[in-house]
């Protein structure tokens, strides 16, 4: 007992510091971190996010700026209005230009090198509050798209926080928040890759904020990607209809193991054990720390009584993060009092 006692001081005192770490960086980070002011051309005022990523170069969302009338930062009680930008207006990446921005960019990290449950935290305006705030999370999804991948997390995000940097916990800038999905089960929040930012950088300027591409995310619903077309019948538990499209997702990318997830789960509610069991085997095979899964897997052998199974679960869950366990051990609970 008293082994267990010590453990749990240690890892306390580690968490500690882990947070105290990255509330050093985030106060480091907030000084390129601004404020993006648009004009509406109804007359109103839209606030999103930027950050620094070159000289004199501020990164944000494009929609925060698409078909405004006209744009500006805020820093240090300051305003500054780029004179041109770089617009990928698809992926929805624009990096506005500055003369005499004295302000630092933030080191850019590498997006395609990121892991499941990987610490993150970001830094922006959600709200339009006066100051910069951070919210930390974890990554909770890694989806393919074009030649990089969407970054989903449970770091939330409201309205002003477009365009928020996303920094792993060395403070290197990887994903840009970008949007979130609607429904009733919970929001996901999706950022996209610092890897576009990259490759936007050698594009040339102009000084257009009018368009009428959209963005991928905001394609009618037939056209977007299959990670956007699950989440309604996921969370409205239309499982017929989660089949038919996760099958599809599979047929056109049969290496994405969320593909195999959502079939799984699909399965699972329909009846069919077996079936499920294959996809969510296919997903570990790939993925062998694919937290969802573990979970989808920890109950099924719960409710079969296959306790030996669910214990293992817990030991799986436990060596990536002990938090995650504790969310299995409710989901049990909530389980057998259903």
């Amino acid at each position: 007992m008293r082994l267990n006692w010590v453990f749990l001081v240690f890892v306390l005192f580690h968490n500690a510091l882990y947070a105290e770490s990255i509330n050093e960086l985030a106060y480091k980070l907030k000084a390129s971190v601004v404020k993006v002011h648009v004009a509406t051309k109804s007359g109103g005022h839209g606030v999103g996010t930027g950050v620094v990523v070159g000289k004199d170069l501020v990164a944000t969302s494009c929609h925060v700026l698409a078909n405004s009338s006209g744009v500006k930062i805020s820093k240090f009680g300051e305003n500054f209005i780029p004179n041109a930008m770089k617009a990928d207006w698809k992926h929805d990446i624009c990096i506005m230009r500055f003369q005499y921005l004295d302000l630092t960019p933030v080191a850019l990290g590498d997006s395609e090198r990121l892991k499941y449950e990987q610490t993150i935290f970001s830094i922006g305006f959600p709200g339009g509050p006066p100051k910069p705030q951070t919210t930390q999370g974890k990554i909770k999804a890694l989806y393919g798209f074009d030649d990089s991948q969407i970054v989903r997390t449970d770091a939330s995000f409201v309205m002003g926080a477009s365009g928020s940097p996303v920094f792993d916990v060395e403070g290197k800038l990887v994903a840009i928040s970008t949007f979130k999905s609607p429904g009733r089960g919970g929001a996901y929040f999706y950022n996209v890759p610092v890897k576009w930012v990259q490759a936007l950088m050698s594009a040339p300027d102009t000084t257009s904020l009018n368009t009428n591409e959209l963005p991928f995310w905001d394609a009618p619903e037939l056209q977007r990607p299959f990670f956007m077309r699950v989440v309604l019948p996921y969370q409205n538990e239309k499982w017929a209809d989660l089949k038919v499209i996760a099958q599809e997702w599979i047929s056109k990318e049969p290496t994405s193991p969320e593909a195999f997830f959502y079939a799984g789960v699909a399965e699972e509610n329909l009846g069919d054990l077996a079936k499920a069991n294959q996809y969510f085997q296919q997903v570990l095979s790939m993925h062998p720390q694919h937290v969802a899964t573990l979970v989808e897997l920890g109950l099924i052998a719960n409710r079969a009584g296959r306790t030996d199974e669910v214990e293992k679960t817990h030991v799986a869950l436990k060596a990536i993060d002990g938090d995650l366990d504790a969310e299995f051990s409710n989901a049990l609970k909530l389980a057998t009092n259903q």
